[in-house]
């Protein structure tokens, strides 16, 4: 079967999981207006779906034993497609909700499902090759989402960000059927399923997914909520840890983190999605927050970025295969984190490609990474351990990310506290700036037609709107600043990892 073919079959029905993640962001106050529902309520069909896909991407790898790898991929495109049209349909928040949930249980095995397939179909020479195809779909999910979701919302309605997945889904399941084929190692196997296992870390992920979407809405700890998430996941995690160390068929093989690349890879990738998930975040809270962007034209800004992304990761996949990838991986970081370090100059004044700049230095870097990192991490690895490694994988990098944007979220609002009290200690009477600054206003008010008793009121009020506007730019950036140290952090992981002809196959243990 043409390589290619295949490709183009686990490549589909991922891109469109991928884009799903972002698409429903931009059409969340249309839902709100469609369906009726306050702000909190409605933040659930994003965080519901984040649970479920979290919780079934560690266990992917199992699920293909019990199933079928083939079986279970097509049965993960159909709930998909079916919970789509559902969402679609929905006639309420809570319904949407319900259906959100079984969208990211058929949707969370996708992506670890076509990284292993691909590992698989490729030869070794040419996993570089495989692996710039793979991280090219996964970039094109989150850079073109919003876009997609924002044009089909304002031309068409919010339902067809849904209704779009359906005939894409069953011409995936079609190639599916006709195109991808187990191997014996990827075949349906007789297994005992460990139910407390599973219990354990559905309640743990999902606990620790909804602490880390809820967490700044509720202001962490000091709700009872975010309390009680924390201290579930954390029991939950370690009664999983120590159940699936006793285990003879665990549901995730934790044991495979004896392979010193594979533990470091894995830390590698933690720390750059915990960063780079970071600078997704804040960009586009800086164009459309404080430079009066569009959700569109903030697209834009991201846009270049990413399609440079995808010439990089082609490049690094001609180059993996000639040089050290280390080599390759530290001068990815490199840029990345010079890249942000581009970022926390920026300031109010910034013009487009002030911020197109930085994000295309980002674009590139970010191609020398991810291919250097995936080969090393995944490349001791068995046929038969596989599957259950690019679960592990995908599962760690999701998480950082989510760790990364919670983190960035609760210290942007945090940093610009802090400017705000200290920017505010200038705003006095005897400040002379200050004195100047609003008598120049209190003139351009007056030449509006405003009454002498609301020149005053109006002066300060402008004032302190550019005040908050001035502390806001100042948090962005320390986080930019402080994101450029956390790229740099990965350089010793990436460092300690075996390059792949160091190592030895590392198999499935029971």
């Amino acid at each position: 079967m043409s390589k290619w073919l295949v490709t183009l079959t686990v490549m589909l029905p991922t891109i469109i999981e991928i884009i799903d993640m972002t698409v429903v962001n931009v059409s969340l106050a249309h839902i709100r207006g469609s369906l009726g529902g306050s702000f909190e309520e409605s933040t659930w069909i994003l965080t519901m779906y984040m649970v479920a896909n979290a919780i079934i991407i560690p266990i992917t790898g199992w699920l293909s034993r019990l199933f079928g790898r083939r079986n279970y991929l097509v049965i993960s495109i159909l709930m998909f497609t079916c919970s789509s049209f559902l969402c679609g349909v929905a006639w309420s928040i809570p319904a949407l909700v319900v259906f959100r949930i079984f969208q990211g249980i058929g949707g969370g095995g996708l992506q670890p499902i076509s990284q292993a397939i691909l590992l698989e179909t490729f030869p070794k020479e040419e996993h570089g090759t495989a692996m710039a195809v793979y991280g090219a779909g996964t970039i094109v999910g989150p850079i073109f989402g919003p876009m997609l979701g924002g044009w089909i919302t304002d031309n068409w309605s919010w339902h067809w960000i849904f209704f779009i997945n359906i005939p894409i889904g069953i011409i995936s399941m079609a190639m599916a059927l006709l195109f991808v084929k187990d191997p014996p190692w990827a075949k349906r196997q007789r297994i005992t399923i460990d139910y407390p296992g599973l219990i354990l870390v559905a309640v743990g992920v999902g606990s620790l997914q909804i602490m880390l979407d809820q967490g700044q809405l509720r202001d962490w700890f000091s709700s009872n909520l975010i309390k009680a998430l924390a201290f579930v996941s954390i029991g939950a995690l370690f009664g999983f840890v120590l159940k699936e160390l006793k285990t003879k068929e665990p549901i995730i093989e934790l044991r495979i983190f004896k392979d010193r690349s594979f533990s470091m890879g894995n830390l590698s990738m933690f720390s750059l999605f915990l960063a780079l998930f970071g600078t997704i975040v804040l960009v586009p809270q800086y164009v459309q927050a404080l430079m009066g962007y569009t959700a569109f034209l903030a697209g834009l800004v991201i846009g270049p970025g990413g399609l440079v992304t995808v010439l990089s990761l082609f490049l690094t996949g001609r180059l993996v295969g000639r040089m050290n990838p280390k080599v390759l991986m530290v001068t990815g970081i490199l840029i990345v984190a010079y890249s942000s370090y581009m970022m926390s100059g920026l300031n109010l004044q910034a013009d487009f490609w002030d911020i197109v700049w930085p994000r295309i230095v980002l674009g590139f870097g970010m191609g020398f990474i991810f291919i250097p990192t995936t080969i090393l991490t995944l490349g001791s690895m068995s046929k038969e351990a596989m599957g259950m490694a690019t679960s592990i994988f995908a599962f760690v990098r999701n998480i950082g990310g989510s760790i990364g944007g919670a983190f960035v979220a609760t210290m942007l609002a945090r940093r610009a506290q802090f400017h705000q009290a200290r920017l505010v200690e200038g705003l006095t009477p005897f400040d002379l700036p200050y004195q100047m600054g609003m008598e120049r206003l209190k003139g351009l008010l007056a030449l509006r037609g405003l009454s002498e008793p609301s020149l005053s009121r109006g002066s300060e009020g402008l004032i302190y709107s550019e005040l908050l506007r001035q502390a806001s730019m100042l948090s962005f950036n320390d986080l930019f600043f402080l994101l450029t140290f956390l790229f740099l952090l990965c350089i010793p992981f990436m460092v300690a990892m075996r390059r792949v002809k160091e190592a030895k196959g590392v198999p499935l243990l029971h």
